[in-house]
């Protein structure tokens, strides 16, 4: 990016201590100290730690202005404003008008960071295209995405992230999209939002900031959203896997890295995405609506859907130097999510023993004990050889299982026994199993992943 300090000014509506630089300019805006570099403004955020405490760091870093609600020093070129995140906000909001890339925003209970994924990888195919990075999708990272795209991006795809009513709304508000796409309601944060109810007006509110000429992408198995749909005025497109959508899709085939499928738009073309399960599927649907609604024949899509590289921690294969597969999908859980990675890890056909390891999904509120044991209905002897469950709210599960499950093929460990869990699990895994992760972020089972890869060289 590049900003002029007088735009920084105007944008944020600050008081200047800094007129001697009005025609420097800015490269880069950064909150953490440790990527500050020459010319860039430093934006000091209150967290668990103020970030005005850490100026005389940037400073010395390289950063040439800085943000401030406090009055400092004479010989310190800063913007003083009312509050440094707004000002950060009013600043993208400026950024993003000046570049005046399209915009699609993303929202849903799960799939937000692979339908992103996707989306990018199929837009890349014809325009100049910047996507959120890593989980920077609420309203201290969405600003910042915006602010660190390139000047001549086209396309711009932001996640969405939220945990409680009228965030969505901020970031919508602040985006504007052009394209705004609801992945699926789930039960995250439902300890927040009360109801799925609740979670489907939250993930409405993407609509709220959607440009009058937008267009609003939902599942159309979703009676919930259905309901919602009646009060906005933007085109509404729908996509499912067997149902009657603008698009829909039949899957061809399915194995763990790859799955095949048609759709009734594009009906000569077989598109592949590199990873598993027919909820990926649906991602892909969201992707391929969006890249049709700017004009991307469906060759390129298909390569774009081909090559996208998925994020980190989200359904990622990974294998051990002595053959043991391991299925991470550890950076967050909900019981829709749970359930369909189950399904699909279930209906796989491996060579070895099938192994799963479920962690505690949190924030769920009342319901927690209700939704832990709901995700017994896709557990089965049949198809899961060993279950080791991770976590208080497992408790519910096990205790259901347990006489389902043959003696010796159920474990459960409480939260303070991650060790014993993982020295367990690595003494029975065998070269050619397979072994599935899933849990909510908080309950750190990627330090089991990491165990395994770690012990089984």
């Amino acid at each position: 990016m590049n900003l002029l300090v007088k735009e920084v000014v105007t944008a944020v509506e600050g008081v200047n201590y800094a007129q001697h630089l009005d025609d420097q300019m800015i490269s880069s805006v950064e909150f953490d100290t440790r990527k500050v570099q020459e010319n860039s403004l430093f934006v000091p955020l209150k967290g668990a730690r103020d970030g005005h405490d850490f100026i005389p760091q940037a400073i010395e870093n390289g950063a040439s202005l800085v943000l401030s609600e406090k009055d400092l020093s004479d010989d310190i070129a800063y913007i003083k404003v009312e509050d440094t995140l707004i000002a950060l906000q009013k600043l993208s909001r400026f950024y993003l008008e000046k570049v005046g890339s399209k915009v699609i925003g993303i929202t849903g209970s799960n799939g937000k960071t692979t339908t992103k994924d996707m989306t990018a990888a199929v837009l890349s195919q014809a325009f100049k295209t910047y996507k959120t990075q890593g989980n920077y999708n609420n309203h201290i990272g969405l600003p910042y995405t915006i602010l660190s795209m390139p000047e001549d991006t086209e396309m711009l795809v932001l996640e969405m992230g939220m945990d409680h009513k009228g965030e969505i709304e901020v970031l919508s508000n602040l985006a504007t999209p052009d394209i705004a796409a609801i992945t699926l309601i789930g039960e995250s944060h439902i300890e927040y939002l009360g109801s799925r109810q609740g979670i489907a007006e939250a993930k409405m509110e993407i609509t709220s900031g959607l440009k009058d000429e937008g267009v609003l992408i939902i599942p159309n198995d979703e009676p919930l959203l259905k309901r919602l749909i009646v009060d906005i005025s933007q085109e509404v497109e729908s996509f499912g896997i067997d149902t009657q959508a603008t698009l829909s899709a039949e899957i061809m085939s399915e194995t763990k890295n790859d799955t095949q499928f048609k759709t009734n738009l594009f009906k000569e073309e077989v598109f592949s995405i590199p990873v598993l399960g027919s909820y990926n599927v649906k991602n892909a649907l969201i992707a391929l609506l969006i890249g049709h609604h700017f004009g991307i024949s469906a060759s390129k899509m298909k390569n774009g859907l081909e090559t996208f590289d998925l994020t980190k921690n989200r359904t990622e294969w990974l294998k051990t130097n002595d053959g043991i597969d391991i299925l991470s999908d550890v950076y967050n859980a909900n019981p829709t999510a749970m359930k369909l990675v189950l399904d699909t890890f279930s209906a796989l056909e491996l060579e070895g023993r099938k192994f799963v390891v479920l962690g505690d999904m949190l924030e769920l509120g009342e319901l927690s004990s209700q939704m832990h044991e709901s995700i017994s209905e896709h557990i089965s002897p049949n198809h899961i050889d060993q279950v080791y469950l991770y976590g208080e709210q497992m408790n519910a599960l096990y205790n259901l299982l347990n006489d389902r499950m043959p003696k010796g093929n159920l474990h459960f460990y409480h939260k303070t026994e991650k060790k014993e869990l993982m020295e367990h699990l690595s003494r029975q895994l065998q070269p050619k199993d397979t072994v599935f992760l899933k849990a909510s972020n908080g309950m750190g089972l990627s330090e089991v992943v990491d165990f395994l890869l770690k012990n089984h060289e």
